[in-house]
């Protein structure tokens, strides 16, 4: 069996909020359709977050994609500048166009 599973479409998480609003536990909606009733919770939650109903330490959905799109930048970032710190050391030691354009033995001129 697979260690992590497809995730469920938005729209199945916005139905399963829904029943709980309109009454249902997340529960009862566990036992008959597949993710767990702490699932559920959690999409409940979330959702409060998103339509700010909730006021916990939580971040909404908008706020977690931007700092996902962040954080893949900043690992985008840090990658190039190492390559240039690199890149920067190795020009530095003499190991650059010059040290292969100029001649290595003695000129008779």
């Amino acid at each position: 069996m697979p260690k992590f599973r497809v995730p469920y479409p938005p729209e199945f998480r916005r139905q399963m909020v829904e029943l709980v609003r309109s009454g249902r536990t997340p529960e009862e909606l566990a036992r008959e359709f597949e993710p767990t009733a702490q699932s559920i919770w959690n999409w409940v939650r979330q959702a409060e977050r998103d339509g700010s109903v909730r006021k916990d330490a939580g971040v909404t959905s908008h706020e977690r994609e931007e700092l996902s799109k962040l954080r893949r930048e900043n690992h985008r970032l840090r990658q190039e500048r190492d390559i240039l710190a690199k890149a920067a050391a190795w020009f530095a030691r003499g190991r650059g166009p010059r040290a292969i354009d100029a001649p290595t033995g003695s000129s008779n001129s």
